[in-house]
């Protein structure tokens, strides 16, 4: 075997075993059926309803934090659909205001539409977990570039919400967000 030869067969197994990896034994990999029977019961109708505080930080592809932001959000029902305002604050003094409209059918499926998502947002909740993959267009003073997105929320048994997003482009993260959501407390 020539030295070409077993470069390019070290490389090829080298990349199966990235592959192998992604697609089972990382965040991507994980399914809503996976948290199926899991407690506490995650129904997005309740636990994103009302005044909602939120808090976290964005993660740029090296792994550093790169933005941190507290949000306020309004969330309203009526019977699967509903309505939910966010405001954040950026560290770097940006604000930005955005405003999905959630749909939930009878099966725990999940669509869901913003301005800035191209097309609509496709879940399910199931268990203690909320999934959303979609494509997320960023601002034209971030690039503008379309994102593809996995968006996990988890119940946390105190009725907390942890929220993990990761952001991909051709396939490569550069971005993940790591947030906390729970009722705002009456002033």
């Amino acid at each position: 075997m020539t030295f070409l030869t077993g470069f390019i067969l070290a490389l090829a197994i080298a990349t199966a075993a990235l592959l192998v990896r992604q697609r089972f034994a990382s965040f991507a990999s994980q399914t809503p059926d996976d948290y199926d029977h899991r407690e506490p019961q995650f129904d997005i109708r309740q636990k994103l309803n009302g005044p909602i505080v939120c808090e976290g930080v964005v993660f740029g592809p090296t792994g550093r934090v790169t933005s941190r932001f507290v949000a306020d959000f309004e969330a309203s029902w009526q019977g699967n659909v509903g309505i939910l305002k966010e405001v954040f604050h950026y560290d770097s003094g940006v604000v930005q205001n955005r405003q999905w409209t959630l749909t939930l059918g009878n099966d725990g499926s999940i669509r869901a539409e913003a301005a800035d998502v191209v097309g609509v947002a496709t879940g399910r909740q199931a268990g203690s977990a909320v999934q959303l993959n979609y494509r997320l267009r960023l601002p034209a003073d971030a690039g503008g570039h379309v994102l593809d997105t996995v968006d996990w929320m988890y119940l946390t048994p105190n009725g907390s919400i942890m929220n993990r997003s990761q952001f991909r482009k051709y396939g490569i993260k550069v971005a993940e967000l790591v947030a906390t959501m729970r009722p705002k407390l009456a002033a």
